[in-house]
């Protein structure tokens, strides 16, 4: 869960991190009810990717005159793939030094990659000026690699990035981050530091434990949409293309990105990433209705391709399932393309057969008829306009 910024510092200043006084704005009208903080102020799209200064995202104003037109100017854009749906505004803040700290996970390892350097800004991460050590997920080792790290830095720097690096490192552990980075960190001429950006990325699989987290996800479940509906179904759903053609009913995740990469290469785009488990395709096609009317709004789906290794899920379960999660999601008429693979594959052939559907065990066979029903599709629609 790639948090935004606001969300972030929301829970680094729960927790003791300074941070700078700020609100969150999703709307130019919003702006005559809030309370905003002192001026002059920062302006920041919320969008879980960084660039976002050089892109004209984040600006400073002492008018709040200003305020709406800039806010104005940023709602609505694209940022990386990312629409810009709210801005943070926050008190302008700044210090004459600035420091780069920052905890990510080594997943190979399950250590962690400590990172800091004494100064700060945009370009600090290209820079090389950045060093690092890789130590054990413990506080004291965390705060250590801190300490070493820092050992050139002059004062008040060095005792403020150990100060912060302590605080942080111990909040990296016990929210369950793969990363946190803050970039900058500002630290005042008497050794005071403030986290003038954050970043944090927390661990999906960790939401049950982190009953703060949780909360959040659920009262800003429109900002984190596929997270949200990992944590209420159970699996990941993605749209990674808006545009895509060609809507994905698949298992596993290894197989499904495996899927895309194909798709890809033989110039097919697809709307979507799914990787549900095959036990989660059993007994109730509420699951698969869900999916088919998530898929239903890609405005340019023209087919639906299942691609189901089966193993102790039945197929001729799954085949009627899928059956009758078709007729309940009346939304998508498109075509639907079945690669089935596994248990059961002889009776599925008789139930999806007796629907009108394809079923091919081959990918390239499977990936012709994908072919044919997007021609088709597109023929039709051209012959309509």
């Amino acid at each position: 869960m790639y948090l935004l910024e606001h969300d972030a510092k929301t829970l680094l200043g729960a927790a003791g991190v300074p941070v700078p006084e700020g609100c969150l704005i999703e709307s130019v009208e919003a702006l005559e009810r809030v309370q905003l903080p002192p001026g002059p102020w920062m302006v920041k799209a919320q969008v879980p990717v960084g660039g976002r200064g050089k892109a004209g995202l984040v600006r400073m104003t002492e008018s709040r005159t200003d305020l709406a037109a800039l806010v104005s100017g940023m709602l609505g854009q694209t940022h990386r793939g990312h629409v810009v749906g709210s801005c943070r505004i926050e008190s302008c803040r700044s210090a004459p030094s600035e420091v780069y700290i920052g905890f990510m996970l080594a997943p190979e390892t399950g250590e962690v990659r400590v990172l800091a350097t004494a100064s700060g800004g945009v370009d600090v991460e290209s820079s090389g000026a950045v060093q690092s050590r890789v130590v054990a997920p413990e506080p004291a080792a965390l705060a250590q690699a801190v300490v070493e790290l820092s050992a050139s830095a002059p004062e008040p720097i060095r005792h403020a990035m150990i100060e912060a690096g302590r605080v942080l490192g111990e909040i990296f552990l016990r929210r369950d981050a793969v990363l946190l980075e803050i970039n900058p960190l500002f630290v005042a001429a008497d050794g005071n530091w403030l986290a003038g950006d954050a970043k944090m990325v927390i661990d999906d699989n960790a939401l049950g434990r982190q009953p703060e987290v949780s909360a959040l996800l659920e009262a800003r479940a429109s900002a984190y949409v596929e997270t949200h509906l990992k944590w209420t179904h159970g699996f990941d759903y993605v749209v990674v293309d808006r545009a895509g053609e060609l809507g994905l009913l698949t298992t596993g995740a290894g197989l499904s990105m495996m899927l895309i990469d194909e798709l890809r290469a033989n110039g097919i785009r697809p709307y979507n990433f799914l990787d549900v488990r095959t036990g989660g395709l059993r007994g109730d096609a509420s699951r698969l209705v869900k999916v088919l009317n998530w898929i239903a709004e890609g405005p340019n789906v023209k087919c639906v391709l299942v691609n189901v290794f089966a193993g102790i899920t039945h197929l001729g379960e799954f085949s009627r399932l899928l059956v009758q999660a078709l007729r309940e999601a009346p939304v998508l008429k498109v075509p639907v393309v079945t690669r089935l693979v596994g248990n059961g594959l002889d009776e599925a052939r008789t139930v999806l057969g007796e629907a009108g559907i394809a079923v091919e065990p081959d990918l390239d066979e499977a990936l012709k008829l994908v072919r044919k029903a997007l021609s088709s599709q597109s023929a039709g629609m051209g012959g309509q306009a």
